[in-house]
């Protein structure tokens, strides 16, 4: 299957008719048993909009593991300023999946305004089709929500990979501690081997207690 290279058409019409600037955020981890939940964000003026993509950009779920990291480099160097905001097992199981994302996506935010990013000027892209960082972040952002747009939009898929790479470094390290349940392989999802170590040894503290782990799919 050939797999087709995000553009950057949607963000260069929002930057010519809507905005000064695009902050675009991606979710990775959410539908984890053990870990936190992260939101990439990236962020792109005109300027940077009229650059090529980076070679080898995509959506991180069509990127191998392999070449992540150096794809992630990539992203970083091509946007203007990037970041990862992050919202642990136990924010996800106090609030629930959807708020914790908004917790993250927040975060992820206020990371880049940390970096000088200015809210005011800045249209939020968020991939898939529910906005569920406006009601969590502290200012009034404007946000657009694209169904896709991890696939399809080159700011995207950016922040995407940015994210995956952070959030599966993490899980790595949480390994070291907790090595029977197989996380620098599983990154914290439902491998087969996973689940049983779960039936063996219980819940570590970085498991989401609230969801009904022993009995959930196999995605690996």
């Amino acid at each position: 299957m050939t797999v087709v290279a995000p553009k950057l058409t949607l963000e260069r019409r929002l930057l010519t008719e809507e905005c000064e600037l695009i902050i675009s955020l991606d979710e990775v981890g959410r539908g984890a048993l053990a870990g936190p939940v992260a939101v990439g964000a990236a962020v792109m003026d005109a300027k940077g909009a009229r650059r090529r993509v980076p070679e080898g950009l995509r959506d991180s779920k069509l990127v191998t593991e392999r070449r992540r990291p150096e794809v992630a480099a990539r992203a970083a160097a091509w946007v203007q300023a990037s970041g990862v905001g992050w919202a642990t097992a136990a924010e996800i199981d106090q609030v629930g999946i959807m708020r914790a994302l908004g917790l993250a996506a927040s975060r992820a935010v206020q990371s880049v305004v940390e970096q000088g990013v200015a809210v005011s000027d800045a249209l939020v892209l968020l991939d898939g089709n529910h906005d569920y960082v406006s009601a969590v972040h502290p200012v009034p952002l404007r946000v657009r929500s694209v169904v896709k747009a991890d696939r399809d939009c080159a700011s995207v898929s950016a922040a995407s990979v940015i994210a995956k790479v952070a959030r599966d470094t993490y899980m790595a390290e949480l390994h070291v501690d907790h090595p029977s349940y197989q996380w620098d392989r599983n990154k914290g999802y439902a491998s087969v081997e996973h689940r049983d170590a779960i039936r063996s040894l219980g819940l570590s503290p970085h498991h989401r207690s609230s969801w009904a782990i022993a009995d959930a799919p196999t995605l690996f």
